[in-house]
Order: structure tokens, then C-alpha cells, then sequence
């Protein structure tokens, strides 16, 4: 990789640090609210919400630490913030992550990670090669003579793939209201394969589409 790619690339992994921490500091919080008898669902916002309710409440030393958390929190938050408009920035000014951004599901954060992990992507051959590399596609394994395909392999970056993956889920969930040809695909295989199945598919279609966008860069067409 360039100094360049490398240094985008820091970028997104500081950010995933900070994302990290964060989910880390929400956990504790509710781990430590449970102790009191609080406990509180899974939803950040919602234990943001209560902690800082129940904070006037809480005995002793507790009133501190969950104090402190919540401060570390929105330290986290802000610094988050912060990344994000590093991370628009560079895809603003990068041709490529533009080129990927018209593909369905694929914001600025995605693009700018796929650009600044693969360039142009010719350490590729193709598209599938690029998805079986994140583990987009399903493994293989013989049985009896026979070539079957498993589950995703769960390969390559985790970081890209874990954005396709959301990138997906937001395809579907906007496919109800929508008549393009992807939408229709996206849905009939939903109510074929199941959610899941549908939204991984979704996901190494993209990745597909982004190798391609990548390596024909002006000469890539969208599908109708």
C-alpha cells in the first residue's frame, strides 16, 4: 500500500478503536447499573438515557463512577464526530470512494475503507475473488464425492465487511418502498433464503460491484 492508502487507512482504524471503547464503556455501564438492581436493554441510547436519570440516585461512590462513565462516553461520542468528518472529507476528495458511493449502501465510510484497503483493487482478478476474500461468499467443503457450500467464511478484513454488512441491511430495509431492479432482487431473496442469507448476498453483490467500479473506473456502468 502507499504512504497515502496507509495513512487513510489509520484513519478508519483509530475511528473503529474509538467505536470500540465506546461499546466497552456502554457495557460496563449497564453491567455496573445491574449490580444496583438497574438493568437496562441493550439500546445505547436507552442507557444513556437511564443512567443519566438514575445518576442523583445512585449511593455513594456510585454516584461517581457512573458520573465518570457518562463523561467518557460523550468524550467517546465527540471523538467519533470528529473521525466521521475526517472519513467524509477523504471521500469527498477521492475520486474512487465518489465512484463507489453511488452504489446502494455504500455511504462514505465504506467507500473510503475499500479504497484504503485495496486501491484500485488489482491485487484482485475479479469481484468474486474480492468477496471471498472479506468471506462474503460461503466456504466449501466435500461431502460424499461431492462439492457443498457452507457458511461465510468470515476471511479477509473484518472491518469492510462488517460495513457491507450494514450497508446491506439498509438496502433491504429501504427495498419495501422501492421498485429498482436491486430492490426487487434484494426482496424476492429475502422472502427465498431468509433475512440473513438475503442481506449477506446483498453484501458480496456490493463488494463485487465495488472491485469492478474500482478496477473499470470510468468505464463502469451501473446496472439498470
Amino acid at each position: 500500500k502507499s504512504i497515502d492508502q496507509q495513512s487513510r487507512l489509520m484513519v478508519h482504524r483509530v475511528r473503529q478503536g474509538f467505536v470500540e471503547a465506546r461499546t466497552a464503556c456502554i457495557n460496563r455501564l449497564r453491567g455496573l447499573l445491574s449490580e444496583l438492581g438497574i438493568v437496562l436493554p441493550l439500546k445505547a441510547a436507552t442507557v444513556r438515557r437511564e443512567a443519566a436519570g438514575a445518576l442523583e440516585d445512585l449511593p455513594g461512590w456510585a454516584n461517581t463512577v457512573v458520573g465518570d462513565l457518562l463523561s467518557e462516553l460523550h468524550r467517546l461520542d465527540e471523538r467519533i464526530a470528529q473521525y466521521d468528518h475526517h472519513i467524509q472529507a477523504i471521500a469527498r476528495e477521492d475520486a474512487r470512494a465518489q465512484q463507489l458511493m453511488r452504489l446502494q449502501g455504500v455511504g462514505p465510510t465504506t467507500a473510503s475503507a475499500i479504497v484504503a484497503m485495496i486501491g484500485n483493487g488489482r491485487e484482485f482478478t475479479c469481484g468474486r475473488q474480492f468477496a471471498a476474500w472479506l468471506g462474503l461468499t460461503p466456504g466449501q467443503y466435500s461431502s460424499g464425492g461431492k462439492t457443498r457450500l457452507g457458511r461465510i467464511t468470515k476471511a479477509g478484513d473484518a472491518y469492510v465487511r462488517t460495513l457491507l454488512i450494514l450497508g446491506a441491511r439498509a438496502v433491504l430495509a429501504a427495498a419495501k418502498n422501492k421498485t429498482d431492479s436491486l430492490s426487487r432482487w434484494a426482496l424476492a431473496l429475502e422472502q427465498r433464503r431468509g433475512y440473513w442469507k438475503a442481506v449477506v448476498a446483498i453484501a458480496a453483490k456490493n463488494a463485487r460491484m465495488a472491485w469492478a467500479a474500482l478496477a473499470l473506473a470510468e468505464r463502469f456502468k451501473l446496472p439498470a
